[in-house]
């Protein structure tokens, strides 16, 4: 079933393509058909209504008449990419680009691709560079932002973004015509995806054409997103910043972003010490997160979300770095405290199998390069233990590592590729995806992964503790894969007395399976 003849009329083969997509995802399959979609609580949208009328006459380059401001038609909008609110089922924002100012930004949304009848104002937030920041020269970026408030749960919702001048209910369609899934109020199956570290190359475009085809629920980006300072120090001396970088990187993720909620928690390639103290001015101005963190000010990156029976934690392990401390102890000790209580809330309720805690800087990793963090090892693992954490994902080494089953930062199980732990009884286990795009690192051991294992006793590594680094030799490092990859997790929610399950898969860029284990969990 294609289509609707009168529909495809109107639009391009990219948005037949999404239409398409959305109508018959494996998300909507699940809930079993297609989607049909009534008015929202809260009145952000009715839904119905008859097509619109064929667009009209949009000017073009040889017939519009010359003027001193730029016409808002001719202002393409980019750089879509969608977040979730504090709660996932009934909130959800917007954000986009544009690449000079225009007036009366807003988003429309609705029911049908074809009638997206609510109109919802956006906020702009304008970001000056001025020339003589690193490779920056004299530039203002303009990020707007719309947050969406009272969805329904479990809702396929179209939407189009657009400006005085650009409305996509009058034809600007192409090239803004997007689709988002708010989170089940109830436990379902579902997929998400995770990487650290991607930037800009064609190694990040694969990944995020691989990324798109597993039709995640959500995606999850552990720290240094886009590498606009190359320097990742977190001072205002680093060299080599170019704000247009994150130009470029919103432009090639938005492939996925525009319709997969891209989650982020901060790395120290983000800290931009230009635009603030904490170095988080750039990134408050191109991305919306939860705000229901212990530390706006300091530690915007920090929150937390439930979708489905699952508690994803995004921490700020810049508060704790003693590799690179330009933010060490900024947040006073808040950060941790935080986490805590999460974790206590979270476990405690009916609703939530699994808790899974996402942030940059590695707890448990062999790289050449950065290895292990001793302030991570020193404040939260003991809360991951604690609390019994499902699966910790890191990014910041680029490679992907997988370790054994770990407590009290000793191997307690051994987990082969295919095997399955129990972290109620046994430990945490840690995975290093930080593959995504940029330049690999390498390890002192010999690659071991899914068809190629290449087992070995121990393996040669550091940790970065306050006086410097220490050597270590390790044995829980068990899967080890130098080239570009992703991480993948099927969660299903556990039949009545079983258990609940996280199918954990390393992919690779090429598409072949690195790596897989299940951490399973008795149901509530």
């Amino acid at each position: 079933m294609g289509v609707p003849e009168k529909l495809a009329e109107r639009m391009s083969m990219a948005e037949q393509h999404e239409y398409l997509r959305a109508r018959f995802s494996r998300r909507t399959m699940i809930r079993g058909g297609a989607v049909t979609l009534g008015a929202v609580t809260g009145g952000a949208f009715v839904s119905g209504g008859t097509a619109q009328a064929a667009p009209a006459a949009v000017p073009t380059r040889s017939t519009a008449p010359a003027v001193e401001a730029v016409d808002g038609a001719y202002v393409a909008p980019f750089g879509r990419h969608l977040a979730f609110g504090n709660d996932p089922s009934t909130e959800m924002t917007i954000s986009w680009q544009v690449p000079v100012a225009v007036r009366r930004p807003f988003v429309r949304i609705g029911a049908h691709p074809w009638d997206l009848s609510r109109k919802i104002e956006a906020e702009v937030r304008t970001l000056y560079t001025p020339a003589g920041v690193g490779a920056s020269g004299d530039r203002t970026q303009y990020y707007l932002h719309a947050k969406l408030t009272h969805l329904r749960p479990g809702r396929t919702y179209y939407y189009g973004v657009g400006h005085h001048g650009f409305d996509p209910a009058e034809g600007h369609l192409a090239g803004t015509l997007g689709t988002f899934t708010t989170a089940p109020d109830r436990g379902q199956p579902f997929t998400f995806t995770a990487f650290g570290d991607q930037g800009v190359s064609y190694h990040g475009l694969a990944n995020d054409s691989l990324i798109l085809g597993q039709n995640p629920a959500f995606h999850l980006h552990a720290g240094d997103i886009a590498y606009a300072d190359p320097s990742g120090a977190g001072k205002t001396s680093d060299t080599g910043y170019d704000s247009r970088v994150w130009d470029q990187f919103l432009y090639q993720t938005e492939s996925v972003a525009k319709s997969v909620p891209w989650m982020v928690s901060y790395g120290n390639h983000d800290m931009e010490a230009w635009y603030s103290p904490n170095g988080y001015g750039g990134e408050e101005a191109r991305f919306t997160l939860p705000d229901n963190g212990p530390d706006k000010k300091n530690l915007p990156g920090v929150y937390s979300f439930v979708y489905g029976n699952t508690a994803v934690i995004s921490l700020d392990p810049n508060d704790v770095s003693f590799e690179i401390p330009a933010n060490l102890g900024i947040s006073g000790g808040t950060q941790t405290k935080w986490f805590e209580a999460q974790l206590k809330r979270f476990r405690a309720s009916r609703d939530v199998d699994f808790i899974i805690v996402f942030f940059h800087h590695c707890a448990y990793c062999t790289s050449t390069a950065h290895a292990s963090e001793g302030g991570v090892r020193q404040e939260w693992v003991p809360l991951f233990d604690k609390y019994q954490v499902d699966l910790v994902i890191n990014g910041h080494n680029h490679q992907y590592e997988r370790t054994d089953v770990i407590k009290g930062n000793q191997v307690t199980k051994k987990l082969p590729i295919g095997g399955t732990a129990y972290p109620e009884t046994e430990g945490v286990v840690y995975v290093t995806a930080g593959a995504a795009g940029r330049s690999l690192y390498a390890f002192t051991a010999p690659d071991s992964y899914e068809g190629h294992e290449n087992e070995v006793e121990s393996v040669a590594s550091f940790v970065n503790l306050k006086d410097g680094k220490q050597n270590e030799t390790v044995a829980w490092s068990r899967v080890r894969y130098l080239n570009y990859s992703f991480l993948r997790v099927d969660v299903q929610p556990a039949p009545r007395g079983r258990h609940a399950t996280l199918k954990v898969s390393g992919i690779a860029e090429t598409g072949e399976r690195i790596d897989h284990f299940t951490v399973a969990r008795r149901a509530k």
